[in-house]
């Protein structure tokens, strides 16, 4: 494969992809043996512009202590500069209070610390009492950060968990909305956007029915809030999480986003330094959200650099970046189903999806779909099961290959994973 074969088309979505392409160093790296690096794999970590890069890089070079306890410039710099990176968070989102805007080290953090709320016996709030006849409502599509916290609450309240299916085509089945989400269930949980199957979950009908029952309803927005607008208030839903490292971010730095006086009913996550007002040997006071939640020392430059990814990400526009993405995966699904034995898991259209497309070659185990594009062709996909396993064995599968497309992405690069798709079949015929 030569330079020409993954060339950037001139713009697509409106995007100038070859300019944005320069701003990531590490996508004209040359591989071993001069293949190109063609990534696919935004969906698992995407990659990092020069501009993240630097502030991060500055940041630690002439700004960096602690935050909130040094009284020195240096601490004054940093602490000014983590606390505008939640700013710049919450108007990205569109949170009505900086103060909803709580950093964890990602997403599975976040959705542990509300699920730490629920059954916890110093939380006498009403909206978190759980326990035996109780009920926590999840999906059949969701990654394993959003089964496993809740699980564990249902393990130790004796609560029971309870979970939507999905449809052959790869959409969320809500055909049994009214018994599934009852008087009984005291949170509905679910992804916003798919990992695996790109789909993009309608949270309106979902939403209206929990307050009719009055649950509470969190999002894992860990894959849309990086593809698309988010506004919180628009979703209406009480609680969201999303990651930093796939949205142009460092890793170790999360977000929660809560509504305020929930926050505020929640007992705290973790112990420690900066989330006390005062400690005395038998009892301490909490400090105001956010600072409840964010017990010491906390991922200060990778905060710093969440900020810049949010400043990068608002300079592209993310409407931009949602319609360039939708031309990548009308590409891609077209080129993909040509693909004899080639089976799509999750929608065929782009209605309602993400540039998320995960798929199985008949007779080729996904492992060696994904070492021989990474070998010959230098194409970085995801293979596996995309810590969704129960969503792999409702559609009878152990694994699948997963592309995933983001604002750097070619339709020229999807040109390249056919071309080689093509070739893991000729390996394997």
């Amino acid at each position: 494969m030569t330079s020409s074969d993954v060339r950037p088309a001139a713009s697509a979505g409106s995007l100038d992809v070859e300019r944005i392409r320069k701003d990531f160093p590490i996508l004209s790296r040359e591989l071993p043996g001069g293949r190109e690096l063609v990534y696919l794999d935004s969906a698992n970590s995407s990659q990092k512009p020069i501009q993240v890069i630097d502030t991060m890089r500055e940041h630690l070079m002439s700004h960096y202590g602690n935050v909130g306890r040094a009284l020195h410039v240096l601490g004054s710099e940093s602490t000014e500069a983590y606390e505008s990176a939640r700013d710049k968070i919450a108007a990205f989102v569109g949170a009505p209070s900086r103060e909803e805007v709580i950093f964890t080290k990602n997403a599975s953090e976040a959705i542990n610390l509300v699920a730490y709320a629920f059954g916890n016996p110093v939380n006498t709030d009403e909206r978190f009492r759980v326990g035996p006849g109780d009920e926590i409502v999840i999906s059949e599509m969701e990654h394993h950060s959003n089964i496993v916290p809740w699980q564990l609450l249902a393990q130790r309240t004796g609560a029971t968990l309870r979970w939507f299916p999905v449809t052959d085509e790869g959409r969320l089945d809500v055909s049994g909305l009214e018994e599934l989400v009852t008087e009984r269930t005291k949170i509905v949980s679910i992804a916003h956007q798919s990992n695996v199957l790109g789909t993009v979950n309608s949270v309106s009908p979902i939403l209206a029915r929990a307050r009719e029952v009055g649950a509470l309803m969190m999002l894992d927005a860990s894959q849309s809030v990086p593809h698309q607008a988010v506004d919180v208030r628009e979703l209406g839903v009480d609680f969201v999480a999303f990651t930093g490292h796939k949205m142009t971010g460092p890793s170790g730095i999360g977000v929660l986003w809560g509504r305020r006086e929930l926050l505020e009913a929640m007992p705290p996550f973790l112990g420690g330094g900066e989330m006390i007002e005062a400690v005395w040997m038998d009892r301490s006071t909490y400090a105001p959200v956010p600072h409840k939640f964010e017990a010491g020392t906390p991922p200060i430059v990778e905060a710093v650099g969440l900020g810049a990814a949010v400043d990068y990400l608002t300079s592209v526009g993310m409407d931009q970046i949602k319609a360039h993405e939708r031309t990548l995966t009308q590409h891609a699904l077209d080129a993909l189903t040509e693909i004899p034995g080639l089976r799509i898991i999750g929608p065929r259209t782009v209605v309602a999806r993400g540039g998320t497309v995960s798929f199985t070659l008949e007779g080729i185990h996904p492992h060696d779909v994904g070492q021989i594009l990474d070998d010959v062709y230098g194409i970085a996909v995801r293979v596996g099961h995309h810590c969704a396993r129960p969503l792999h064995l409702r559609f009878g599968i152990p694994a699948t290959t997963r592309a995933s497309f983001y604002l750097y992405n070619t339709t020229a690069e999807i040109d390249a994973l056919v071309r080689g798709l093509h070739h893991v079949q000729k390996v394997f015929g």
